[in-house]
């Protein structure tokens, strides 16, 4: 054990600092993008479904919420100014190393969850650009896989490639939620639309709107998560304690501005139950108010933005799982490097493996609510870290969130994650399938380090995400 701590002591005096090269612009930028993409795209409709014509009011709800949680990444990575997020709070906080794992596990299986939930989406829009009737069995799978497979050609290609490719996929999926919105404001405004749709609630027989109203937020958070994301990049970000706050919370106010909006013009010019059936809503909203714009334009456009949320989340995903495999939570061969492209090539097959799985047998509703479930459990741990680790002081000044807003943040996050919120069962299932794929390699992992390499069977969680 003495070996171990002391070359992990050495790599760390020898190796270097990260180059901290990103401004205000270009963190801004970052969380932007990371939050836009595939949930407005593609479940604007489904949330329409849930909760009717009030369709704004769930991405609202969310984005309080989402506003909430980040107050408190915001005093935690001004606080620890190091790119492992979630892990390390947890690790932190409570200092229990199978619970940082189940917290990194689930993290990089909503990467999964939501790069999926793209794949589909990505279908949908496809099979309307080229006018093919795919419906929704095994043509529309089809085409999810393959898009999948090219995702991870990209990924296994490098990463400098896919973060080039994520600067250009960024600039068009604003465009395209900008256009909905142009749109949207010209159709009204020449006096077309219902914009009495947008108080009429329409809850299932027996359910009060208040329900209908939470489970359609439930699903509707999945389109405000990705922000957590940038705390990864703090060693990377010219003075962190700073410019996070700042910059967080002005993307936030932008994306929630974006998405309300967005919702807006699609329920007045569309009614909830056509916007409901299929996977492309928002092509919906630009034929209903300029049928003279070229459908298959924007149907492209829906397609790259979809593809930013895909990249990301498989990139995510992937160099967890590495990291992880690193430091011998789970099987060392998932952290295999390629000799020539330098990625990990054999977490990048494995990873996009479960995400052919993912698609096949789960919908793009349940995608979409098991990525905003898994979230929102690590969510509701990371407000609770919050509150522990105020018994931690640090020398330098730091972002702190007044003491309510966490305790809201979990609660509200806990609820959502809970069957209370009229969460679909199928959410559960999925997750707990994912779960359990890594409870059982953790443990295979575990019993092989301890009892046949003894080896140690700690965790740096600062090393998760490498």
């Amino acid at each position: 054990m003495a070996d171990a701590g002391t070359r992990d002591s050495t790599e760390a005096r020898e190796q270097p600092s990260l180059n901290r090269v990103i401004g205000p612009g270009l963190l801004l930028l970052f969380v932007v993008g990371d939050i836009l993409g595939t949930g407005v795209y593609a479940l604007t409709g489904k949330v329409a479904g849930e909760v009717g014509g009030a369709v704004w009011l769930p991405f609202l709800i969310a984005f309080v919420v989402a506003l909430l949680t980040a107050f408190s990444y915001l005093e935690l990575v001004t606080k620890y100014p190091r790119a492992a997020g979630a892990a390390l709070y947890t690790h932190k906080a409570f200092g229990i190393h199978f619970f940082t794992f189940m917290v990194t596990f689930a993290v990089m299986c909503s990467g999964l969850t939501s790069a999926s939930s793209a794949s589909k989406a990505f279908a949908g829009n496809f099979a309307e650009a080229f006018g093919l009737s795919l419906g929704e069995g095994l043509g529309l799978t089809a085409v999810a896989v393959g898009f999948m497979t090219l995702i991870a050609l990209v990924n296994f290609r490098g990463v400098g490639e896919s973060v080039k490719a994520n600067v250009v996929l960024t600039c068009v999926e604003l465009t395209g939620l900008l256009i909905v919105i142009a749109i949207g404001a010209w159709a009204l405004g020449g006096g077309n639309g219902d914009l009495s749709r947008l108080v009429e609630f329409d809850s299932p027989p027996g359910e009060h709107a208040f329900f209908s109203v939470t489970a359609a937020t439930a699903l509707a958070f999945f389109a405000m998560v990705g922000f957590e994301d940038s705390v990864n990049m703090a060693e990377e970000t010219k003075d962190p304690v700073r410019i996070f706050p700042k910059v967080m919370l002005t993307g936030l106010c932008i994306t929630g501005v974006i998405y309300v909006l967005v919702a807006i013009s699609a329920v007045a010019l569309v009614s909830p139950a056509d916007l409901n059936e299929g996977d492309a809503p928002l092509l919906k909203v630009v034929a209903a108010g300029a049928p003279a714009f070229p459908l298959t334009v924007f149907a492209f456009i829906t397609m790259f933005a979809v593809a930013n949320s895909a990249l990301i989340n498989m990139l995510m995903a992937s160099r967890l799982l590495y990291g992880m495999a690193n430091e011998r939570v789970l099987p060392k061969v998932l952290g295999t490097v390629h000799r020539t492209r330098r990625t990990p090539w054999v977490g990048i097959v494995f990873t996009t493996l479960i995400a052919f799985g993912l698609i096949w047998f789960a919908d793009l509703t349940a995608l979409g609510g098991t990525t905003a479930l898994l979230l929102l459990c690590v969510f509701t741990v990371v407000n609770v870290a919050v509150l522990v680790l105020r018994r931690d002081t640090v020398e330098h000044k730091h972002f702190k969130a007044p003491t309510v807003i966490p305790i809201i943040g979990a609660i509200s996050c806990a609820y959502l994650a809970s069957p209370l919120s009229g969460r679909a069962a199928a959410d559960y299932r999925v997750a707990g399938v994912l779960l359990i794929i890594g409870v059982v390699l953790w443990a295979i992992t575990y019993a092989t380090n301890r009892f046949i390499l003894h080896q140690d069977t700690t965790i740096d969680p600062a090393k998760l995400d490498k």
